[in-house]
């Protein structure tokens, strides 16, 4: 069955899905060493006798900062038919993720199921917060553009807010507002554009936008080179009620090396987990798994990464998780917070407020 093949993304109850994902992902794992020889290579070195991890947590995993220094693909090249790459700093060395076309099909698949589970299947008239030129190049696609393509599948009518620039185009506002005046729309950004693209650069204009009762926001990345500036996620949404009328905002979490397996964040704050993903909070010191409510080291799990070994990660965020199959929204599984970046880590993200 593929992985995305579920009732619900939200579905399962933690202790069925983890026994199924330890599994699929050591299946996986089993499969990609075979496939991928420099994967063996590191397995063998980071962990030796993976192959009888009893359980998720001793799953093996690889540093996501490995994708930034090498190429690793379970497929023959002339199968590959998209790069996607991390948004990385001026200078930096970003990673780079290689799809064929089935992953790029279930990660696409994925995206749909988790975003439709919040928004509904409605598509609505979409404003992105972001350049239109984003887009240009298709086959090598940054971080930023892949998430923009991948959300503008769940809207019609797109209109795109900032200049080439990155100024505000208000008069393309006013007209979208004018269309669209008398129905609910979708908005889409990455958190730091939209709050000093958008936000700020409404209040320096003095001016209010006044979208249709109904209205959405989704927006992620995090904060990262305006992480000084960061504020806290009740701040930003009052922020944005205030400036655009939009109540209903919801943050996701995710990155380049394991696309399509986002987290959504409800109305309650949680960060959900899909039924095809998992999260693991450790230790930075000693890399055990740490309990609820315990901060530390995000890894993420996924079974849709065939193509390449990036099903089993340990990200550079740090994070807690929150609770399992207990969130008063109703979803399934575990859900959990995001809170930064470790220290040092280098930074990067679909927030790279730079020029593309």
């Amino acid at each position: 069955m593929s992985p995305v093949q579920h009732s619900s993304p939200f579905a399962s109850r933690q202790p069925a899905k983890v026994q199924r994902l330890h599994q699929r992902l050591l299946a996986l794992t089993t499969y990609h060493a075979a496939a991928c020889p420099p994967y063996a290579a590191m397995l063998n070195g980071l962990h030796p006798g993976w192959q009888t991890a009893a359980t998720l947590e001793a799953l093996p995993w690889l540093p996501v900062g490995l994708f930034k220094r090498l190429r690793l693909a379970s497929v023959p090249f002339d199968e590959i038919v998209r790069e996607l790459r991390s948004s990385g700093t001026t200078g930096s060395t970003p990673s780079t993720v290689l799809l064929d076309r089935a992953t790029a099909t279930a990660q696409s698949h994925a995206l749909a199921s988790i975003v439709t589970d919040f928004i509904g299947r409605a598509r609505l008239p979409m404003l992105i917060i972001a350049q239109a030129d984003l887009l240009a190049r298709r086959t090598a696609l940054g971080a930023r553009a892949a998430a923009v393509l991948g959300f503008s599948t769940f809207g019609r009518q797109h209109a795109y807010a900032l200049r080439p620039d990155l100024s505000l185009d208000l008069a393309l506002i006013d007209d979208f507002l004018a269309r669209h005046a008398e129905q609910p729309v979708l908005l889409f950004g990455f958190t730091a554009v939209v709050w000093q693209h958008l936000l700020e650069a409404l209040e320096q204009a003095g001016q209010r936008l006044r979208f249709a009762p109904g209205s959405r926001l989704i927006h992620g990345g995090g904060w990262k080179r305006l992480a000084e500036r960061q504020i806290s996620k009740a701040h930003f949404k009052a922020r944005i009620g205030e400036l655009l009328g939009i109540h209903q905002v919801h943050d996701y979490y995710g990155m380049a090396e394991q696309v399509g397996s986002i987290f959504m964040e409800c109305e309650h704050g949680r960060l959900h987990v899909p039924a095809y993903a998992e999260a693991i909070v450790r230790d930075p010191l000693t890399l055990r798994p740490l309990p609820p409510g315990e901060s530390g080291v995000i890894q993420v799990l996924s079974e849709l990464p065939a193509s390449y070994p990036g099903h089993s990660l340990l990200t550079e965020d740090v994070g807690a998780i929150l609770g399992e199959d207990d969130c008063p929204c109703g979803r399934l599984g575990r859900s959990l917070r995001v809170e930064g970046r470790l220290p040092r880590a280098e930074l990067r993200g679909c927030s790279d407020t730079r020029v593309a």
